[in-house]
């Protein structure tokens, strides 16, 4: 168990912020998913954007790699062209 106050104030603070990273990876996740299933292309572009920026607000917070939002982009933006 940690000794110092700064110590638990960091356990504190990083179990705040694990929980802050697992619902926005979540809520990204059943993003794609919604996108994916989207039979639209109409509506498919519309709620591209949203996906993307996203996909990068994760990416810039290293909550994903740059690299795996790079692909996931490349990906949706491939199928929602092919709707």
């Amino acid at each position: 168990m940690a000794n110092h106050k700064s110590a638990l104030k960091r356990i504190r603070r990083n179990e705040a912020v694990r929980l802050r990273n697992r619902y926005q990876h979540k809520t990204m996740r059943n993003a794609l998913r919604k996108l994916r299933s989207e039979e639209s292309k109409k509506d498919a572009e519309a709620f591209f954007p949203t996906v993307v920026s996203m996909i990068d607000r994760l990416a810039k917070r290293n909550i994903i790699h740059s690299n795996k939002a790079a692909n996931l982009k490349s990906k949706l933006a491939k199928q929602v062209a092919a709707l």
